[in-house]
């Protein structure tokens, strides 16, 4: 497992030099942060631990896709419209799709 994460953060950071958007999914919980790997800062976060999202009681496939529109509006708040989808050692399917998906219904590019 741990290849494959270093395998896609190595080919995310030499092609773009976009900040990075990196997705952890735990067995009960799932992250998301946008990374600006220059300054090594956090600059927007957002999880199923917060209150405002763990109050609805959603299902996972629900939680992930409002944490996904949620890092989004962040995001672009911030007047940042592009950025690197960092999928981490996970595959791109299930919750870390959805999550992907309804930040791009957002209006987030990657």
């Amino acid at each position: 497992m741990k290849d494959r994460q270093q395998r896609v953060r190595y080919k995310s950071k030499k092609i773009s030099n976009r900040k990075r958007l990196s997705v952890f999914r735990s067995n009960n919980h799932i992250y998301a942060q946008l990374i600006d790997d220059n300054k090594g800062l956090t600059l927007a976060s957002s999880s199923s631990t917060e209150e405002s999202i763990k109050s609805k009681n959603l299902s996972r496939k629900d939680t992930a896709e409002l944490i996904g529109k949620n890092i989004a509006k962040k995001i672009i708040s911030k007047g940042i419209e592009k950025v690197a989808f960092d999928r981490g050692k996970y595959k791109y399917h299930g919750l870390i799709k959805i999550l992907a998906e309804a930040a791009r219904s957002e209006g987030l590019n990657f």
